[in-house]
């Protein structure tokens, strides 16, 4: 009986053995196999797909002065146009007067000019170090071809509105995805010694489409 048991328990550690090499085995076949494998066909990896393109958008071209504004003499050239000067041909030789702020204190040039916008000064605006430029409220200078920058700054809500496309001239497309965009610039429309348009009466009177249904309806 005592023998028996001996003999079971030696087969039982046999088989045991056995099967834990033989799993050994195998997984060292598996190991093998899958680092053949990874080295012939290398394991894939997500590849980042790109976005859509974008749709192309048209431009928007803003119209601008072609530079400093130049003024018309009674003098005649050799070819007989009239002879033009810059400003800055009889402003570099006076100081500048910063109580010029009406034509009436105009005493030589420009004395015809209508000037009504609102209480600044010429040297508001115009630049007393370089008369063929601008300049902001901190003493910037612009050029003439930037001129919208100089107006932005104290008409800021017309500002906004124009960027929006509410206020200003626009010929073009809406839809910048369809064809192209054209604004005017601000003294394309307004005078800028004298900004406000006068008082208009429409000659036809807007036809509102939901005021006469209502009366209809009535």
């Amino acid at each position: 009986m005592g023998g028996s048991r001996v003999l079971f328990v030696l087969l039982s550690l046999f088989a045991v053995g056995a099967g834990v090499t033989a799993a050994m085995q195998l997984g060292d076949d598996a190991q093998s196999s899958t680092t053949e494998q990874s080295a012939d066909k290398p394991v894939s990896r997500p590849v980042p797909v790109p976005a859509a393109p974008i749709a192309g958008k048209f431009s928007v071209t803003i119209r601008k002065p072609s530079g400093p504004p130049r003024v018309v003499t009674t003098l005649k050239d050799v070819h007989g146009s009239s002879v033009t000067v810059a400003c800055s041909t009889c402003h570099t030789t006076r100081p500048p007067n910063h109580q010029n702020k009406t034509v009436k204190t105009l005493d030589e040039f420009h004395s015809g000019m209508a000037f009504s916008h609102g209480t600044v000064s010429c040297l508001s605006c115009h630049n007393p170090n370089d008369y063929d430029s601008l300049q902001l409220a901190d003493g910037s200078r612009v050029d003439f071809t930037d001129v919208m920058t100089l107006c932005g700054q104290c008409h800021g809500p017309q500002m906004k509105d124009y960027e929006h496309g509410v206020h200003g001239g626009l010929n073009g497309y809406w839809d910048l995805t369809r064809g192209p965009q054209q604004k005017n610039n601000c003294v394309d429309c307004h005078n800028p010694h004298a900004p406000q348009f006068p008082k208009m009466q429409p000659t036809f009177k807007p036809k509102d489409r939901f005021l006469e249904k209502a009366r209809s309806e009535h």
